[in-house]
């Protein structure tokens, strides 16, 4: 196949042929199972080093950016999207099967947008850096940009609110004064490319440099370890599956750079017996809406449920269980997403869970999913934890039956780390006394605590935590959705100790650059000038 039936990458402000490219490969259509009809290369290292290089001399320039014009590209950038929703929405829509009514049109896309004008205004602010300043001793310190490339890597379940090359992960990277090297997802590269394409319009007519995003459509395995740890590099954002992950973040560690990871997460919920006496029928309806979702497709799908094996329990059960029945479950994402489900339920079902309806591919021509609910009792689960904590990511979630109060808390602590974990409790306080003995337990297991709430969803506030203990990600101090915490990933902090005002960034000086920006001055936060 010759290089111009493949379509180019954008390296440097240029889109070109990739160079020597190792193969190509076609997005496939989850509705139909047909590949469409654009091809895409499989790059080789030498890509990656253009781009790496390109970057890296983007570098100076971008720091001495103002981050005014930072925040004029992002809000420009969230402007010039809305003119391509059609395109955007018809592409998405093609790649991933996820409806446009309401998914993309109405809920991801202009959470895409909102991301990225959230991201303008904090790095307009300035806040976010927070300049710390000793007067005594004339000391002085801040974050600032990396001094390297963002490499980004998309995942496959939000083409548009976690994209690459517009999502979050690249709009927090770009706030803080980073260029980032965006590598699509596989499963929708032709979405990406809109993007990067509208991006890299966007930076000529900002006046920034052209190798501030660049794009990298896929990339053999061991070149993405040596991606992740490359001299050049600033930092990585992932995510992903837990496998690919964790070889990322093994090479980068070893290597010495920073890699921010998602990767799985069970979100377990604990049911109390309270509020199942209470309201039984609507927690199973929001159990099985929260489950079912996208097809089970959300790093926030609660993955396991936890009761207290009664009558109640059995009942709730047997509703979930019609509910999952009656409904006909949407289109995986890819045909790996399928083969995952299938491994990860196999091992549940090898270490004594039951499958309670589901537990199948669905014949047909889109790649699907029967929705699957799966028990196991509270003593299996405790014997057998590792095993039957798979992340089965589509719609299935497993039930764990525990025989007592002193057994839940069991499982609670045998836990492993998640995004989310949840509780449902009676409303009048009838299970105050067994939630404030769980509370303490799930607090340390989760970045999210809810209260009679599913997790399947964010808000895209600054208040908001969207990260976790491991596995769930690689450091339970970080976030990956919260403007402007999660741009503190893509920072490094720099100590100014004696330096003159001439020589100051404009954060640390003694007059305040933009007159509201908020500074510890002295152990004190304040807006003042000095």
């Amino acid at each position: 196949m010759n290089d111009k039936t493949l379509q180019p990458v954008l390296i440097n402000g240029e889109w070109r042929p990739a160079r020597n490219s190792i193969g190509s490969f076609r997005a496939v259509n989850p509705a139909t199972g047909e590949e469409l009809a654009d091809f895409y290369p499989i790059s080789c290292f030498a890509d990656v080093e253009d781009a790496l290089q390109a970057a890296q001399c983007a570098v100076p320039g971008l720091i001495k950016t103002p981050p005014e014009t930072l925040a004029d590209f992002l809000d420009l950038l969230a402007e010039r999207i809305l003119a391509h929703y059609d395109d955007l929405v018809d592409m998405a829509h093609l790649e991933t099967a996820l409806p446009k009514e309401p998914r993309l049109r109405v809920t991801e896309l202009p959470r895409t947008t909102n991301q990225l004008h959230q991201a303008a205004a904090a790095a307009k602010d300035r806040s976010w850096c927070r300049a710390t300043i000793d007067t005594k001793l004339n000391i002085r310190s801040k974050y600032s940009p990396l001094g390297g490339p963002v490499a980004v890597f998309g995942p496959n379940n939000f083409p548009f609110a976690f994209n690459s090359s517009a999502g979050g992960d690249f709009a927090a990277a770009i706030a803080a004064g980073n260029p980032v090297i965006a590598k699509a997802h596989p499963s929708h590269p032709g979405t990406t490319r809109i993007f990067a394409g509208i991006a890299r319009d966007c930076l000529k007519a900002c006046g920034l440099p052209l190798a501030a995003v660049q794009l990298i459509y896929h990339l053999q395995p061991e070149d993405g370890l040596k991606l992740v740890s490359h001299p050049l590099l600033g930092a990585t954002a992932f995510t992903g599956s837990r496998p690919a992950g964790l070889q990322l973040k093994k090479a980068a560690d070893k290597a010495g750079k920073p890699i921010y990871l998602e990767m799985s997460s069970l979100n377990p919920i604990f049911i109390l017996p309270g509020a199942l006496k209470e309201r039984a029928k609507r927690i199973a309806n929001e159990l099985f809406n929260s489950c079912t979702m996208g097809a089970g497709q959300f790093c926030t799908k609660p993955g396991l449920v936890v009761l207290l094996k009664d009558e109640e329990s059995k009942t709730f059960l047997h509703s979930v269980q019609e509910y999952f029945k009656q409904s006909l479950p949407g289109f995986l994402l890819s045909k790996n997403v399928l083969e995952s489900i299938i491994s990860a339920l196999e091992t549940m079902k090898k270490a004594g869970a039951e499958v309670v309806t589901g537990g199948k591919p669905i014949d047909g021509p889109g790649i699907c999913f029967a929705n699957t609910l799966l028990r196991v009792s509270g003593d299996t689960f405790l014997k057998k934890a590792k095993e039957l904590q798979q992340e089965a990511f589509g719609p299935a979630s497993l039930a764990v039956l525990a025989n007592d109060v002193e057994q839940m808390l069991e499982i609670a602590i045998s836990l492993e780390g998640s995004l989310t974990a949840s509780t449902y409790t009676h409303t009048q306080g009838g299970d105050d006394p067994l939630y404030a003995r769980l509370e303490p337990i799930l607090r340390a297991k989760t970045g999210r605590l809810l209260n009679d709430k599913m997790p399947t969803g964010l808000a895209v506030t600054p208040a908001m935590v969207h990260g976790g203990p491991f596995p769930a990600t690689g450091h339970q101090g970080f976030t990956s959705v919260g403007i402007p915490a999660s741009m503190l990933r893509f920072a490094a902090l720099h100590c100014y100790d004696n330096v003159g005002q001439d020589r100051l960034p404009p954060e640390l000086k003694d007059k305040n650059p933009t007159g509201k920006m908020w500074r510890l001055i002295d152990g004190g936060w304040a807006q003042r000038d000095i």
